[in-house]
């Protein structure tokens, strides 16, 4: 496949270029080529591709990239077609062509141009495009291509587009030969198509790294027919060695290409004079034990080089490649590589989860990768099917049908992956669930279309939505097929969940209110009345409230337990550390939660976490992140309930802070026992900020918070406390 042809003469759809166009076809090929031909003639002349290159020469040369591809006469006549100027809106009627040639050569025609248009957009993303966005529009390609010859189609354009600019010197867009390398490389790399697949790489590579390009080619000893020459030689002579001894074998040639020399020095970080692969053969034989007979032959034809075999069969990659691979040289010292495996392990290698393209494209990380799912399972049906094609065999079976995934695209040209099926509610919400709470409409390919339509792959859509608002209870009835993303209906179920939760929380709260009100204690906590109740926080009581599961007279009950507080007199003159900052003054917990930073956190009442105890945050609704100990009660009734508030938290650098926290003390009720409490904390140095006490059936029952720096503090509390006799204390 020369760059440079006799198509781009005058008449580049002359009889010399038909005749070796129609090359392959039977004699119903033929008169539909020459149809083709016909059709597009007047057309395209002067015409010209947004390259600059004309028209006609284009589809002339890429007709001859097709035909040395063996593909059939309905291709051939589509890449022609398809590059015939078309009036907006044409596409999708092209009654006339369909009449002309029929429903087979139409579709090819409609693919191609649905891949331009998707080449056109997608070159928006630019360069700075990720690596997961270009697999996407790699995917996106591969499931619009539902026949594999529309794929092949572009292929060749493309192909065809950058021997165009190497053969005019007319200077390529980098953007241009970048999408190429980017999205199309890999695509021929993973179907196979090595012939263009190294021809496009190459080409790229030039126009991309000019400097880097000729450097390599410089330090190449010999050019590539010399190189390709050299293999055929090998090739011919280990040919006539296992025939002699009775092998039927397959050996290939496989010489490297410039780019290909260049990525593996980069992914390798070898210099070129390291590089032991630049000629490579692969030999493919019945059985295992025909493998190592082989091997032992190579050997002893060539010179091994040291600590250069690598035998995959006996220990095979991770992801099941099996080969052996040795690299030997010949009398005059050049080296190359050769691989050596059964049929069965070449099958595996090529279509299973050792396939080429994994094994090239995982990097540095060479064949760790394995192929999985659908997706790899349609490029092996194609690669399958490229083979089926050269060797003439029965047809293999049909490819899976679509994997259930559909690709569409961002106003942006960001590509998306969604369930097959689903709709423009489930796009919204895959981009952001506030923009999928407030999708009212949607634009498909610049049409507005009902919430309901079900997308298709290479589609691009636009969002319209409202300021404010929620989504339909509507969306929820499958009846009305809305929603085909579990995950999106999970976040319409949350938001109608929060909404009912919010509605529980103003209902109880009114009812908790009133009952203060006739208990007159309207100026008390509620948050503290919550804890005293049980309950992590106010908004749990009032859910619980509205849904009669508490009954309000315990509210009554909570009031009727005195508390005693703590003469300050008593204790304050042996504070420990009057300079101190308590958490409960400051605000500072020394709480860090995980990943975000200045984020509002308090320490839970209901359990007093201080360090360097075990913690758990909740994001609570406006008042920041509650802090609780991991065995804390409250916190697992509340992370059962609402697992998506919880977040991870760490203690930070805490400093002089101090922390309250509970001892609850149970003694036999006696006269003096809180003072002998209370002396116990102050020989300690500890601050006591609040004492509740009361009594019941000669049992004193007292809950002490005290202030502490750590856990340590906290030890040596209980240990003072219990060494009192008849007292028993432990933590809250």
């Amino acid at each position: 496949m020369n760059p440079v042809s006799s198509a781009e003469s005058v008449d580049p759809l002359g009889p010399e270029w038909f005749q070796e166009a129609c090359r392959g076809l039977d004699d119903e090929g033929v008169p539909l080529l020459s149809q083709a031909v016909a059709w597009v003639r007047a057309p395209l002349q002067g015409a010209q591709a947004s390259t600059g290159e004309p028209l006609a020469a284009h589809g002339a040369l890429v007709v001859l990239i097709l035909q040395e591809l063996g593909s059939d006469a309905a291709t051939r006549a589509a890449a022609l077609l398809a590059v015939q100027p078309v009036p907006e809106g044409e596409v999708s009627r092209s009654d006339p062509v369909r009449q002309a040639f029929g429903p087979e050569v139409i579709t090819l025609v409609q693919g191609v141009r649905a891949l331009l248009r998707l080449g056109t957009v997608a070159g928006q993303v630019g360069s700075h495009s990720g690596a997961d966005q270009k697999e996407m529009q790699r995917k996106m390609l591969l499931a619009m291509a539902a026949d594999l010859r529309i794929v092949l189609m572009r292929l060749a354009s493309r192909l065809q587009s950058l021997r165009w600019y190497a053969a005019s010197h007319t200077p390529c867009p980098e953007s241009f030969a970048q999408e190429t390398m980017t999205l199309y490389a890999p695509l021929a790399n993973r179907l196979g198509i090595w012939q263009l697949k190294w021809e496009i790489e190459d080409l790229c590579f030039r126009f991309l790294q000019p400097e880097t390009y000729k450097a390599i080619a410089r330090q190449l000893e010999e050019k590539r027919v010399e190189r390709e020459a050299f293999i055929d030689a090998v090739v011919t002579r280990l040919s006539a060695a296992l025939a002699e001894a009775h092998i039927d074998a397959e050996i290939n040639g496989r010489p490297k290409h410039i780019y290909s020399i260049w990525n593996k020095m980069r992914i390798k970080h070898l210099e070129f004079q390291e590089l032991f692969d630049l000629r490579a053969l692969r030999v493919i034989v019945a059985d295992e034990r025909t493998c190592y007979a082989v091997l032992a032959m190579v050997h002893a034809m060539w010179t091994p080089v040291p600590d250069e075999f690598d035998d995959y069969i006996a220990r095979p990659k991770p992801n099941g490649y099996r080969s052996l691979h040795t690299v030997v040289a010949d009398a005059q010292g050049r080296i190359f590589e050769i691989q050596i495996r059964t049929r069965d392990m070449h099958q595996y290698a090529e279509f299973g989860m050792a396939a080429h393209w994994r094994y090239k494209e995982a990097g540095a990380r060479g064949g760790q990768v394995a192929a999985s799912g659908e997706y790899d399972q349609k490029i092996a049906w194609m690669r399958q099917l490229l083979a089926w094609k050269e060797d003439s065999g029965p047809a293999p079976a049909a490819a899976p049908a679509g994997a259930g995934r559909i690709y569409v695209m961002t106003p942006q040209a960001r590509v998306l992956e969604l369930p097959e099926g689903s709709t423009p509610v489930d796009f919204a919400y895959l981009l952001h669930t506030d923009l999928g709470h407030r999708c009212r409409g949607a634009r498909v390919d610049g049409q507005m279309v009902p919430l309901s339509t079900r997308l298709k792959t290479g589609q691009t859509i636009e969002i319209i939505a409202a300021k404010s608002g929620g989504p339909s209870r509507d969306w929820l009835n499958p009846q009305l097929a809305y929603l085909a993303s579990p995950r999106a209906r999970s976040k319409v179920r949350a938001w109608f969940n929060a909404v009912e939760l919010q509605q529980r929380i103003a209902q109880g709260q009114t009812l908790v209110e009133k009952e203060l009100q006739r208990l007159g204690r309207t100026a008390v906590n509620q948050d503290h009345l919550a804890q005293q109740l049980g309950f992590a926080r106010a908004d749990d009581l009032y859910v619980a409230a509205a849904k009669e599961e508490f009954s309000l007279r315990q509210i009554e009950y909570a009031f009727r337990a005195p508390e005693v507080p703590v003469a300050p007199s008593e204790l304050e003159p042996r504070v420990f550390g009057a300079d101190a900052d308590s958490v409960s003054h400051t605000g500072k917990s020394g709480v860090l939660v995980v990943g975000v930073d200045s984020l509002l956190t308090q320490l839970a009442r209901c359990c007093r976490p201080a360090p360097p105890d075990a913690i758990e945050g909740f994001v609570t609704r406006g008042r920041g992140v509650s802090i609780h100990r991991r065995d804390c009660p409250s916190w697992h009734a509340l992370s059962k309930r609402h697992p998506e508030r919880c977040i991870a938290v760490a203690w930070g650098k805490t400093g002089d802070a101090v922390y309250p926290v509970d001892i609850t003390i149970h003694a036999q009720d006696r006269p003096a026992v809180l003072r002998d409490v209370s002396e116990a904390f102050a020989r300690l140095r500890l601050r006591v900020v609040r004492v509740t006490t009361y009594s019941r059936s000669s049992l004193a029952h007292m809950v002490f918070t005290i202030e502490v720096r750590d856990g340590s503090q906290i030890r040596e509390a209980l240990a003072a406390v219990n060494e009192l006799p008849g007292v028993q204390a432990t933590r809250h």
